[in-house]
């Protein structure tokens, strides 16, 4: 619960002391930024008890601040350098939009009385510069509504379905007299239609093979472990959610059938034969590439609850059931009835895949897999080789998993650094292609310099994979800008004072692995793997 202010309501203070205060009672201990000349004032004096982590870049300092907010559950707040900064950080604002993670972000706006003069670092009309991919923008009309404005945007970003929010604050209003604002009780849980949730456990009891498709909003909500109990109940498949951003149901489990293409007609044979598919958590489907969705046909009986309204309002057909995930599912887990139905087959993992010079992606993972402590946080960011991924690095469940949602690169990096902030007692493993990571690699310094327990495995195919692949799928030739050759990962993560070495033989991995994931501190892996890559939605299935 919010704490109370520590102020009496009549005094005044300044409001970057209000504003700081009210941080405090929101549970923010950390700001991530990279300063400029706008936003010294806020700056100066910096409190000892809010950790301020400077990032080299501002698309960087979104990703931390996105990894950290997920880790702990709470907003990540942002502090941003006019609106180049803005600029600069805006495909993670997007990234961030897409993952549905709560961020308040807050960007120096030059001096009032010069506004009008388009002074240097002024931003003109600031607060559109970031929509439409941030749920609430303003720059406050006076200097004493900046506590309030931040204050409503920290509700709005944790409000599900959970966002970015921005905030723009000329320089000269952090000195400005305020009254102080206080932390407010604001409930984010939303319970489901009674009779809609009926027709959908009759739906269920009544099925004679149906099918559960699992997405993010499950492991946001901290409900895996309620989804479990459900599958288990209902003896459905389960299916997770094409592109999730994160695990919502133990993949090793024996009813966990598989991921969907983002495909509709790969997705479409997947799910034939499931007479009644219940989407949770996810939308009614993310798609990547053109066909026909035979799914919409009419044969299937399609349910989706979610807690995103404009989710809802796009799904082309069936029910949608808007509502939280835990209420949701704990109130259908108790109308369910139990079942005869035969418990489906879950999917068969592959095996072990065999070493070979060069090194085969698929061996690096599996060997990655193996060497990974039990409660290890992986953040991905390799797209050519996800299906190599999901077949050979099964995730446990809640908390194990992280990607973006965006599609957007130079996101894992930071946000691997700021889910290490955020959870210090375990290791944060971050596996990244060779191309993802120049992104943003001034992240490691971060990570460097705060001697996190984070490592790096760099996939280098010289390349962007998912590029290759593409070129192949669509079938066009001589594509200019596919091949990365002569970076050189150590060096560079060297440079920035992390732990580094290559490994170019099979022989070599296993001892790299351990040695990097036990290190004390930020270690990278670079690990040369062959340049072939899958054809991707090449085959249905």
């Amino acid at each position: 619960m919010p704490r109370k202010p520590t102020k009496s309501a009549g005094a005044l203070v300044s409001v970057k002391q209000a504003t700081l205060d009210l941080l405090r009672a929101f549970g923010i201990k950390k700001v991530f930024g990279n300063p400029g000349s706008t936003e010294l004032p806020f700056l100066s004096d910096w409190p000892g008890d809010i950790d301020y982590v400077l990032g080299l870049q501002e698309a960087s300092v979104v990703g931390m601040a996105d990894g950290y907010a997920q880790a702990t559950g709470n907003a990540g707040f942002v502090n941003l350098h006019s609106a180049a900064g803005l600029g600069n950080a805006l495909g993670n604002i997007y990234t961030a939009h897409r993952n549905q993670t709560p961020l308040v972000i807050t960007a120096g706006q030059q001096a009032r009385s010069i506004l009008p003069l388009q002074a240097f670092l002024y931003a003109e009309r600031a607060s559109e510069f970031p929509r439409p991919y941030v749920k609430f923008a303003i720059e406050p009309a006076r200097a004493e509504d900046v506590p309030a404005a931040i204050a409503r945007a920290y509700y709005v970003a944790m409000q599900p379905p959970c966002g970015p929010t921005f905030v723009s604050v000329p320089i000269d209003d952090w000195t400005h007299p305020t009254q102080p604002v206080g932390a407010r009780s604001v409930s984010r849980e939303s319970g489901p239609d009674p009779a809609a949730m009926g027709r959908l456990a009759t739906a269920l009891a009544a099925s004679k093979r149906p099918a559960l498709v699992v997405g993010p909003g499950v492991d946001r909500a901290q409900a895996v472990e309620l989804m479990v109990r459900l599958a288990e109940k209902a003896r459905a498949a389960i299916w997770v959610s094409p592109f999730s951003a994160r695990c919502s149901f133990p993949e090793r489990h024996p009813q966990f059938a598989g991921f969907l293409h983002a495909s509709p007609a790969q997705l479409s044979e997947a799910l034939h034969g499931h007479d009644l598919v219940v989407v949770i958590g996810a939308p009614v489907f993310t798609f990547h590439v053109e066909g026909h969705a035979s799914i919409f046909d009419g044969a299937t009986a399609i349910f989706q609850i979610t807690d995103d309204p404009d989710a809802a309002a796009i799904t082309p057909v069936g029910t949608s059931i808007i509502a939280s995930m835990k209420p949701a599912l704990a109130m259908l887990l108790e109308m369910l009835p139990e079942t005869r139905r035969a418990m489906p087959a879950g999917r068969i993992l592959p095996p072990a895949p065999r070493a070979g010079d060069p090194i085969p992606a698929e061996f690096l993972l599996h060997a990655l897999s193996t060497a990974m402590p039990d409660d290890a946080v992986l953040v991905e960011e390799a797209p050519s080789h996800r299906p190599a991924m999901q077949k050979f690095m099964p995730m446990r469940g809640q908390d194990s998993f992280y990607t973006m949602a965006s599609g957007g690169l130079g996101y894992a990096l930071p946000a691997a650094v700021g889910m290490a902030l955020g959870r210090p007692s375990v290791r944060t493993v971050c596996l990244i292609g060779d191309g993802s990571a120049m992104y943003s690699i001034q992240a490691l310094w971060t990570a460097a310099q705060r001697k996190l327990p984070l490592t790096v495995v760099v996939l280098n195919n010289t390349g962007y994979g998912a590029m290759r692949s593409f070129s192949q799928v669509m079938q066009v030739r001589n594509v200019p800008g596919l091949d990365l050759p002569d970076i050189d990962f150590v060096k560079i993560a060297q440079g920035l004072g992390c732990d580094a070495v290559r490994v170019t033989k099979s022989s070599e991995l296993a001892p790299a692995l351990k040695r990097g994931l036990a290190h004390a501190g930020t270690s990278l892996i670079e690990v040369m793997v062959d340049s072939a890559v899958p054809l991707l939605y090449a085959q249905k299935g």
